[in-house]
């Protein structure tokens, strides 16, 4: 008997090691595809100048990369959203990266804007089912107890990849030029590819994969009876919010610093780097706040904490409390990004989880391209200060969203 139960107690302590190996892959599948995410979009910023110089772009056209590639990303987070809950997390992520390198690849052989335009766009398709897809996969890979944390990791990934595009494009663009960049950006999509080819899916998908048989029942399941309904529209707003305030703060912020303060380019990149180091911070301990007091807990009070420091940091006047007040006010901005995959993973079902991650998030993302166009406007008519100042509403906003619209589901079993 004493051997039978040793032999039962290795294969029980075998299993739970290899399904913390697989959590382990999927999570750094995940966090290295949304890092992936945030090099590009980054990069492609810093080249614009020397695309359009290159290419004979105009203003209007060169600006139609960036919206090119984020309309390709909104139809790529629902298509491969639903594609991931009815044929796997996995299976579907591959397909996604494999799009992305390919046609990132392609951007470097561009010879005009059309094809370029092109090539963006649907390279943004395959970026556009990073996030929601890989949040599911950890959400679903992860114990409940550990849950919050763990996309909140992934969320981590974006910061890890803002910060490395912005530390070796400006090295490396001037020696390679825009081309080379682009063929750059084809290798962490090599590693993910090679990260996710070992990752197998969640067991909670394959237990429920038959109830996602119907190509189109991950987007009624949203707006499946009125208390789905209404969790919807706390989302739209949660996502909006999140996504407006970080957009709208982080590309005025710059030209701001510039203007009024004299900062050059060395100053500003110090800025920069501080910021997204409170922002990666604020993102880490999210997550263990959020598996300890609870997902409405955490968001409530970095919500307040937002909705406090973009007012107080509207009103510093000295470079060293711009730097510390500029990571204090990144750490509540932007720390509550990867809450978002662990809280829609328990308000949604497993059939139609990947879908709304993407679906909410990305209709966030719409809805922050507007961001700097009001902060621009207002800061044109009363000033910077008062336009950021002014974000402290929509946090108001948000909190109340999550107070009326927004259930606690803390540690639930993924159905």
């Amino acid at each position: 008997m004493s051997q039978v139960q040793d032999v039962t107690l290795g294969a029980i302590g075998t299993a739970a090691a290899d399904r913390d190996a697989e959590a382990r892959r999927a999570l750094w599948g995940s966090a290295l595809g949304y890092a992936m995410d945030g090099f590009d979009l980054l990069i492609l910023g810093f080249m614009l100048a020397a695309i359009s110089k290159d290419l004979h772009l105009t203003q209007p056209q060169a600006a139609s990369l960036v919206t090119g590639t984020l309309v390709g990303a909104m139809v790529g987070g629902v298509v491969f959203g639903m594609l991931s809950d009815r044929l796997g997390r996995v299976r579907v992520l591959t397909w996604s990266i494999v799009l992305f390198a390919i046609f990132t690849g392609l951007c470097a052989l561009a010879q005009g804007y059309w094809d370029l335009l092109a090539y963006r766009a649907i390279a943004g398709i395959g970026l556009g089912g990073e996030f929601g897809i890989g949040m599911a996969l950890v959400a679903e890979a992860w114990p409940a107890s550990k849950r919050a944390r763990a996309t909140s990791y992934v969320g981590l990934g974006w910061q890890f990849g803002v910060l490395m595009a912005a530390l070796v494009t400006p090295v490396l663009l001037p020696i390679i030029g825009w081309r080379g960049m682009f063929a750059l950006g084809v290798f962490p999509a090599v590693i993910a590819y090679a990260i996710r080819r070992r990752l197998h899916e969640p067991d909670v998908f394959v237990a429920h994969q038959a109830k996602a048989a119907d190509a189109g029942s991950s987007l009624r399941a949203l707006v499946a009876d009125p208390e789905t309904r209404r969790i919807g529209i706390g989302m739209i707003i949660l996502c909006s919010v999140q996504n407006f305030g970080y957009y709208g703060i982080m590309i005025w912020l710059p030209n701001y610093l510039s203007t009024r303060f004299g900062y050059g380019l060395t100053q500003s990149a110090l800025w920069t780097s501080v910021t997204i180091a409170g922002m990666a911070l604020g993102i880490f301990l999210f997550g263990h706040a959020a598996d300890r007091f609870g997902r409405r807990a955490a968001f409530l009070t970095y919500m307040l904490g937002a909705a406090i420091m973009v007012v107080v940091y509207s009103q510093l006047t000295t470079a060293g409390a711009l730097l510390i007040g500029g990571a204090v006010m990144g750490f509540f901005v932007n720390g509550m990004l990867g809450g978002y995959g662990a809280l829609m993973s328990e308000l949604y079902p497993t059939a139609a989880r990947a879908t709304a991650q993407n679906v909410f998030f990305n209709i966030g993302r719409a809805v922050a391209g507007f961001g700097p166009l009001v902060v621009g406007i207002v800061s044109a008519a009363y000033g910077f200060p008062t336009a950021i100042a002014g974000l402290a509403l929509l946090y108001l906003v948000d909190i109340v969203a999550l107070l009326v619209l927004i259930p606690e589901r803390r540690g639930v079993d993924l159905a």
